[in-house]
């Protein structure tokens, strides 16, 4: 008999680390306690913030991960120097890290010193290697929205279980959807 599907969205705060291995004592797993086998679908590092998805569905973890998928995932920055139409125009079109341009992503600013993006990609830290390789340095980053799950008034460190609806519309997205194709960069 196959177990019930979880899935949760989780405000991650800053200082727990999106990894299953209980030896990592600031570990998602021990911080959350939840009575059943969860694991996160990707990752936020370590001093970043806000909505990640946990589940016990092995199925759809790299559906909703490949970049190919095109899945968007939306985050609010704020950066020590002062944003430019130039900085703007740079990280919407593409900065060169781990030996390749990034995917063309949609960038706003929000104030003096925040912006807001929006990627279908999920490279290691990427947004923080993006803002470091145009000499910007990022204090905060939250991640708001995957694919139609937004944050919301969620607090930060606490969960819940998605909605039968947003789950719905999660399968919908996913739909045909491969798991297993190669990622890109370009």
């Amino acid at each position: 008999m196959k177990a019930k599907r979880i899935f949760l969205a989780f405000n991650k705060p800053v200082g727990i680390t999106c990894t299953t291995d209980l030896r990592d004592k600031d570990n998602i797993i021990d911080f959350i306690k939840y009575p059943k086998r969860i694991f996160p679908i990707g990752r936020l590092d370590k001093m970043s913030e806000g909505l990640i998805f946990l589940t016990n569905d092995g199925d759809i973890v790299n559906k909703i991960l490949r970049a190919g998928n095109n899945h968007k995932k939306e985050y609010v920055v704020r950066v020590k120097e002062e944003i430019t139409d130039d900085f703007i125009f740079k990280m919407s079109n593409g900065v060169k890290i781990l030996g390749a341009i990034t995917k063309k992503c949609k960038v706003s600013k929000k104030g003096k010193h925040s912006f807001s993006i929006t990627l279908v990609q999920g490279l290691n830290r990427q947004i923080r290697r993006m803002c470091e390789a145009l000499d910007f340095h990022v204090t905060k980053l939250i991640r708001i929205r995957i694919m139609n799950i937004e944050l919301d008034k969620l607090e930060p460190g606490k969960f819940r279980n998605l909605e039968i609806k947003e789950m719905a519309m999660i399968d919908k997205l996913v739909l045909g959807n491969s798991g297993t194709e190669e990622m890109s960069l370009k």
